[in-house]
């Protein structure tokens, strides 16, 4: 008798203790803990399962919806493999020089490029009185932006490519709370930010099952046409060249690290006097200090734009001026579907609608660093230790970058990306795919986010103009910008036999938020306050975004 009670006891504690862990373990692992409002909408999808056995195993077990667990593959097996014919014909150019109009606000403060202070004058601007006086800003894109512009890899095997925004939004339908919003005219670009009248978050849903796997969820017209990716230096080249012959950091006390037009860096120098920059032609400065190997590109002379790598999704260029020659280049990448990787043959992360980025601070036109968004969060690097990718003629190299599979999270190298679990067992994964160009195809705007700051104290949301479009897209919408919704579906409750979820990760998540909610007027590099510049690739190899 003795026997049996200390093995039931035994058994019991075991139990006991793989109940602990699997209720521990979500909470150890995630990099954002929920907070009191997360945690009481975490209660009530629970409530949505109809079943008493399921919603008790969620809530002490971390297991919700096991009977919907089921194979998600990337493509249904009777799809085509056959490609859509890019064709080649339009490209938009580049736009070279400053505005002899342009000139940097110049405002005292000591600062640095890496982290800036958001502190501001408490002295109410014309701005802030009145919205609807446009910022001055320069309408042309300086040349150093596209000549320093990243190329992005896409993955091989990557089956949800670059998406057009206009496209996408063909597809969704608008809803709040579950239920439908009734709209007096279709969905587009023009005026998706008039959905913000409405009360109630708002998310874009497809008009589709994401399941059946439509063609404009996968936008394989977006595959860009691929580089040559030769690697092998020509005959005769010292293939050490590229990276021993960098320019050198200037000790010039300047600090580029710290940066808003209320702290900017503490020497003021108008842009077209800025040395290593000529209006009107290429020759700038790329970076200082030693950099990564380069790769020699076989690309067109002069200023005309190579023609491969381009992708019929545009890319969203988004610059911001922090004043006293500091400008952060946005390139914002959207895809319509992010598919989760697989961990034991379950697919976690799903969602409709997909916002990367990286971001490029510049300092007087000379590259610093470069931040990768990385799912919650993301990584950024000193310019020097990104890899990067030599171009014929005086043009600077520019740097290469990639993006995971499915989930299109931003790397600076290819390889495995462990993330959140351990064991890798859930990790993102890149390799040398297609070379996409963003600078081929985009929509390209200037932001004055303390025009934007003063729109969020006007409660109509009318005459927006913090968002103005470059001069090379005069009439691009900007109403898509405002909207404060997100770009896909909710989270799927947990009675859709679609959904399930285990140890804290959704078989499908909620879309995303559109770039706004980006932080484009972040004082570091960095979305998040936390930041380090890493010096090197194999140092952002060896630590994540949350650690």
């Amino acid at each position: 008798m003795l026997h049996h009670f200390r093995r039931a006891t035994i058994a019991a504690i075991l139990v006991a203790t793989v109940v602990f862990l699997l209720w521990l373990l979500p909470r150890i692992l995630n990099p954002t803990p929920p907070d009191a409002d997360e945690r009481d909408r975490d209660q009530k999808w629970v409530n949505t399962s109809p079943y008493w056995l399921d919603r008790q195993a969620c809530r002490w077990l971390g297991v919700c919806g096991v009977h919907h667990l089921r194979y998600d593959p990337a493509r249904l097996p009777d799809h085509s493999d056959e490609r859509v014919d890019i064709r080649l014909e339009m490209f938009k150019s580049l736009v070279l020089g400053w505005s002899e109009e342009r000139t940097f606000v110049q405002k005292s403060g000591m600062s640095t490029w890496e982290t800036a202070p958001m502190q501001r004058d408490t002295r109410p601007s014309r701005r802030e009185i009145d919205v609807t006086v446009a910022p001055k800003i320069l309408d042309d894109i300086p040349d150093f932006v596209y000549a320093h512009a990243p190329l992005v890899h896409i993955y091989s095997g990557e089956e949800f490519l670059p998406s057009d925004i206009a496209e996408h939004i063909r597809h969704m339908n608008p809803l709040v709370g579950g239920v439908p919003v009734n709209v007096s005219q279709p969905l587009s670009l023009d005026n998706l930010g008039t959905l913000n009248q409405i009360n109630g978050t708002v998310f874009l849903s497809s008009k589709d099952d994401v399941e059946t796997r439509p063609e404009w969820l996968h936008s394989h017209s977006g595959v860009p046409v691929p580089f040559d990716d030769n690697d092998d230096p020509q005959e005769g080249e010292d293939e050490d060249a590229g990276w021993r012959d960098q320019p050198k950091q200037p000790n010039d006390g300047t600090r580029w690290w710290d940066a808003d037009k209320d702290h900017p860096p503490n020497r003021i120098v108008e842009p077209k006097k800025f040395s290593g920059i000529q209006r009107g032609s290429r020759q700038i400065r790329s970076s200082f200090g030693a950099q990564a190997p380069l790769v020699v590109d076989g690309g067109d002379e002069g200023n005309k734009p190579h023609p491969s790598g381009y992708s019929k999704g545009p890319a969203v260029l988004i610059l911001v001026d922090k004043g006293a020659g500091i400008l952060d280049a946005f390139w914002f990448y959207f895809y319509s579907y992010n598919l989760g990787q697989t961990v034991l043959r379950m697919r976690f992360g799903n969602h409709v609608g997909d916002w990367e980025h990286c971001m490029t601070r510049f300092e007087h036109g000379v590259p610093k660093a470069m931040y990768l968004s990385e799912h919650a969060g993301g990584k950024a690097y000193a310019w020097q230790a990104l890899e990067k990718r030599a171009q014929k003629g005086d043009k600077p190299a520019r740097p290469v970058i990639y993006s995971a599979v499915g989930s299109h999270a931003m790397y600076a190298s290819s390889g495995m990306h462990p993330y959140v679990l351990p064991f890798e067992m859930l990790k993102d994964i890149t390799d040398k795919g297609p070379l996409w160009d963003p600078t081929l195809n985009n929509y390209a705007y200037w932001y004055d986010y303390e025009a934007g700051w003063a729109e969020e104290k006007n409660p109509t949301g009318q005459n927006r103009t913090s968002l103005a479009p470059a001069s090379s897209n005069p009439d691009a919408p900007t109403s898509w910008f405002h909207f404060k919704g997100y770009w896909g579906d909710d989270v799927l409750p947990l009675s859709d036999k679609r959904q399930w979820r285990l140890f804290g990760e959704y078989h499908y998540t909620d879309g995303p938020l559109g770039p706004v909610f980006k932080k484009l007027d972040r004082n570091k590099v960095c979305q998040n306050e936390r930041c380090t510049i890493l010096e090197s690739i194999e140092a952002g190899k060896k630590s994540t975004w949350y650690s």
